[in-house]
């Protein structure tokens, strides 16, 4: 008989014990609608024998089997939230392909193409693989490729990149004290014709131009919008002139100063530059973050910034204009406002972009810069090795 009491004593669960925090986070997890099911379970059995319940009650309760709570019960008491959290290592579904298959899939993808052609499709590398395209593109998602995509890119070779790089960085992570920065700078027409607009800066927070915006009309109006289908515009236009939009933008409180001008010539340059002069504090400096066109080092700007010492110049490397803080404005004024406007005449487009200017200094919203110059650096250094290693 006492053998038996025994044998009963062993069999008997072991009891939970709950932390307040622990009883907080099972409770959610058991009645969350975003969690994954089979937690909210696990959850809800632990919960059930910290309340004094036997596996065979919670079992019964749940419509599980006896074993299934006696293994979730002891993988908490072993392991806590982590053992209920992810299932033991070698369980789940076995891979279909064995490593040696994945890793010839991932190795063709990133340093081979396919013959007569610059990128894989899930198709073309089935065929040169010999497996369904379904498993190539099971293959790249678990490995994050996506070679139907691909992005600008180019590493600045400017010799005093690192000076400039800590020097602008510098402004946005730590502003001068009673200073303001400024971003600016301008477009050419060949981006323009690609939809993008530039910036340039000044001290305080700010940026600076966009030249060759063009006034454009469509040759039949668009469709609108409607279930299943995106609106329309003709792909062909009507031109009716340029103008060109000098813009600081205040890294501090993200307000922009600009003005629409014909041209951007040195003289355009020096009436914007009166224009920043005019509408910020007299006691303040003001510093301009800009890109190194010829217009902004004439001999005249020159002279004109000798005389008004409180204005200082930063000029962003050769080939990194994304330096320029500036950019990002741009990009929201040209998609959300140019890109799919209909500008019939040049004062419509200037009222237009104007009218944008006050809407967005109505609210403003600064950017923030966060990345350090170190890790700027590290990327950059990084990037040079790849590019120098014999492919």
């Amino acid at each position: 008989m006492s053998g038996r009491v025994n044998d009963e004593c062993m069999r008997t669960a072991p009891r939970v014990e709950l932390s307040v925090e622990d009883r907080d986070w099972l409770e959610k997890a058991s009645r969350s609608r975003i969690e994954a099911v089979r937690l909210s379970e696990r959850a809800l059995i632990v919960l059930l024998a910290a309340d004094g319940h036997t596996n065979r009650e919670i079992g019964v309760s749940l419509g599980i089997t006896e074993e299934k709570a006696a293994r979730w019960r002891g993988r908490f008491l072993a392991q806590g939230r982590a053992g209920i959290e992810r299932d033991a290592p070698g369980r789940g579904r076995k891979p279909a392909y064995p490593p040696e298959i994945v890793s010839m899939v991932v190795r063709r993808t990133t340093q081979q193409k396919p013959e007569a052609a610059t990128h894989w499709s899930r198709r073309v590398m089935a065929r040169a693989t010999e497996l369904s395209p379904s498993t190539i593109g099971r293959i790249w998602r678990q490995h994050g490729l996506k070679p139907h995509l691909s992005r600008t890119f180019k590493v600045s070779n400017d010799p005093h990149f690192a000076e400039k790089l800590e020097d602008i960085a510098g402004l946005y992570l730590n502003a001068p004290e009673h200073a303001l920065v400024f971003l600016l700078r301008r477009t050419e027409r060949s981006e323009i014709a690609k939809g993008r607009s530039l910036c340039a800066k000044r001290s305080a927070g700010g940026r600076w131009q966009k030249s060759q915006v063009q006034a454009l009309d469509r040759t039949q109006p668009g469709l609108p919008m409607k279930k299943g289908r995106a609106s329309t515009f003709t792909h062909d236009d009507v031109r009716h002139g340029t103008t060109t939009l000098f813009a600081a933008l205040n890294v501090a409180d993200g307000t922009v100063i600009g003005a629409c001008q014909a041209r951007h010539r040195h003289i355009e340059w020096l009436k914007f530059l009166r224009l920043l002069e005019a509408q910020t504090p007299a006691d303040r400096d003001l510093h301009l973050i800009l890109d190194n066109s010829a217009t902004h080092k004439h001999p005249k700007v020159k002279a004109w910034l000798a005389k008004h010492p409180r204005f200082h110049l930063h000029f962003t490397p050769t080939s990194a204009s994304w330096l320029n803080m500036v950019e990002r404005f741009f990009r929201d004024l040209t998609t959300r406002r140019l890109r799919r406007g209909v500008f019939r005449s040049l004062p419509e487009l200037i009222e237009a972009i104007t009218a944008s200017l006050a809407s967005y200094n109505a609210h403003p919203t600064p950017f923030v810069w966060t990345a350090t110059a170190s890790d700027i650096l590290a990327k950059v250094k990084r990037a040079r090795r790849k590019l120098h290693t014999p492919r």
